[in-house]
């Protein structure tokens, strides 16, 4: 005689398995959905970075690649293609190249000068000793609210000697003489940037867990300690940004040295890559103007990738 047998629906756990499951929606639909929601936050961004960035750039590579012909002497001027011929005249052109070595020996000295105050800034307003941090904070900060003409304009009536309140300074050190005056500018760019880019950088002290502070304290760490060991290690993803924006700025420096134009004689049209193409176009010559801007684009862009390249290989290490 053969065991009972159990009915299949009758089986543990059989009944749960054959249960119709719940309706899921679509996958197809919900792909669709979220790609719709991504185009709407895209295309605004997409938009004006085509109008304001990539149209300009190929504007000015267009204009670039012409050059300016006339039928005799008094002819009627056309623009013709005219190759890589405005690219010769950029690298033959002295000038311009000397401008470029100039701003790089103004970064070499200015950025990290610039940065160690914005970071020692930072880290003061970060630390549980310093009070009164709502007021340093924004004491820092107001220099970059003025705007960097007016700067320029107020630093250079302070270091003209028939015109500024500190005459027995300005009387022996001439700051605005062909040998200070770049260093004269430069120290109108710190005044102005060093609370922005300590803003990028408290910021970031901001997000750092508490809990890392407390583990550190109990380890007989001090604040000093702290911060060499705990917190700028953290940050530096900050401090490397803010460098990339410094690199950046000084190869573009204009307004500064515009304004100087007035109080020295020192800063010539060509004292700056980005015043020279300004100089350039005043002329106007915008064909030659704009190979300047292409290559000082590329060469911003080659300078800024190699220091990111640089401190990501740093940081692997």
């Amino acid at each position: 005689m053969s065991a009972p047998t159990v009915p299949i629906a009758d089986a543990p756990g059989t009944a749960a398995r054959k249960r119709p499951s719940a309706a899921k929606p679509s996958g197809a639909k919900s792909r669709v959905q979220h790609k719709g929601a991504i185009l709407a936050f895209v295309l605004p961004f997409g938009a004006l970075f085509a109008l304001f960035y990539l149209v300009p750039i190929g504007y000015a590579i267009y204009q670039s690649l012409l050059v300016i012909e006339r039928e005799g002497t008094f002819g009627q001027a056309t623009q013709v293609f005219g190759g890589l011929t405005q690219y010769v005249l950029v690298f033959q052109n002295g000038p311009f190249w000397q401008s470029i070595g100039r701003v790089l020996a103004f970064g070499l000295v200015q950025v990290p000068i610039m940065l160690g105050l914005a970071l020692l800034f930072a880290l003061l307003l970060d630390s549980p000793l310093v009070r009164g941090k709502k007021f340093f904070r924004l004491a820092f900060f107001v220099p970059y609210a003025v705007p960097g003409v007016i700067a320029a304009i107020m630093w250079g009536y302070l270091y003209s000697p028939n015109l500024s309140p500190f005459s027995a300074v300005t009387e022996n050190i001439n700051f605005l003489s062909a040998d200070l005056v770049l260093w004269a500018i430069a120290n109108v760019v710190t005044w102005v940037f060093v609370g922005y880019n300590m803003l990028i950088i408290y910021s970031a002290l901001l997000a750092i867990p508490a809990e890392l502070y407390e583990a550190a304290r109990l380890d007989g760490a001090g604040q000093l300690r702290i911060a060499w060991s705990v917190k700028i290690p953290l940050i530096m993803p900050a401090i490397v940004l803010t460098a990339i924006f410094s690199i950046i700025g000084t190869l573009q420096l204009l307004a500064e040295p515009q304004v100087f134009r007035s109080f020295s004689s020192a800063v010539t049209s060509t004292f700056t890559p980005n015043l020279t193409v300004y100089s350039t176009s005043s002329i106007p010559n915008f064909n030659l103007a704009a190979a300047f801007s292409v290559v000082l684009a590329l060469a911003t862009f080659i300078l800024s990738f190699t220091f990111l390249k640089f401190t990501q290989r740093k940081e692997g290490k």
